[in-house]
């Protein structure tokens, strides 16, 4: 898979052979995404601050029909070190290392008012600087492989509108598109560097966030598509920003929200 999208031929889509780091692998968005890229034929390492059973790691059937398993790395990325030390062990395993999924990220709610600044340097640290850690040492095996590699940040719409109550994050996840396209510039042309800005998505936590199943589906109302995303909704998009169909795209964030939110100013008119 060369960086020009030009080598090979056959299934874009075919990640037999390479390698992809997913960080918070084991649950999630980044769950979902790590059974792709194990569907789609790569040898994948999670990694994630709580110890996973090996039974509970993400798995995948490739177009073979054999089932492959994550590897995990038990880590805290807000320390670069041991962001580091997730790509070595990558390498380490698997001899190479082709995608890097920044996806481990998060915020609990918070007042910014009264936020300790020990909790939003904290959030800062995982949504920002560890994707920042993880990406340098990711760059520095891509640079040396022939067939360089891509690196998709998982950010989030509330970097591109107001974040109440999650102000330290939205801003976190700001700087991330930010850092994104300058690192797309800096790498290029062997490592392309892309954003995927969620919207809102069905994970295991969603549920109890927005007050049960009738909370859930009174908000997926206000989505012009009708609906949450999925994990595999947003690992499509990774399998596309890391495959040759994306060869051409770097620096890019692409948003995926289902059309965005029914603008406010319109049901205040209605109500009116």
């Amino acid at each position: 898979m060369a960086v020009d999208g030009t080598e090979g031929g056959g299934d874009p889509l075919d990640f037999q052979g390479r390698v992809a780091v997913v960080t918070g692998g084991g649950r999630g968005i980044g769950r979902g995404i790590a059974e792709a890229f194990l569907g789609a034929g790569a040898d994948v390492l999670v990694c994630g601050r709580s110890a996973v059973a090996d039974a509970d790691l993400p798995e995948g059937r490739d177009r073979t029909g054999t089932l492959r398993r994550a590897a995990f790395v038990g880590t805290d990325l807000r320390d670069a070190d041991q962001a580091a030390s997730v790509v070595a062990a990558a390498v380490e395993r698997f001899g190479r290392l082709d995608v890097l999924v920044n996806n481990a990220g998060g915020s609990p709610s918070a007042d910014a008012a009264t936020a300790s600044p020990r909790f939003s340097a904290s959030i800062v640290n995982l949504n920002l600087l560890a994707p920042l850690y993880c990406a340098q040492a990711a760059n520095a095996v891509m640079q040396e492989q022939g067939s360089g590699g891509s690196i998709v940040n998982i950010c989030s719409v509330s970097a591109l509108r107001p974040s109440p109550g999650t102000a330290a994050y939205g801003a976190a996840k700001a700087g991330l598109v930010s850092l994104t396209q300058s690192l797309a510039v800096e790498w290029a042309p062997r490592v392309r560097v892309n954003a995927l800005s969620a919207g809102l998505v069905a994970t295991e936590s969603a549920d109890g966030h927005y007050g049960g199943a009738e909370g859930m589906a009174a908000v997926a109302a206000t989505v012009p598509l009708g609906r949450f995303g999925t994990p595999a909704d947003m690992a499509g998009i990774c399998l596309f920003l890391a495959s040759p169909l994306a060869a051409y795209v770097s620096g890019a964030n692409l948003v995926a929200h289902g059309g965005g939110e029914w603008p406010a100013f319109l049901t205040a008119a209605d109500a009116g």
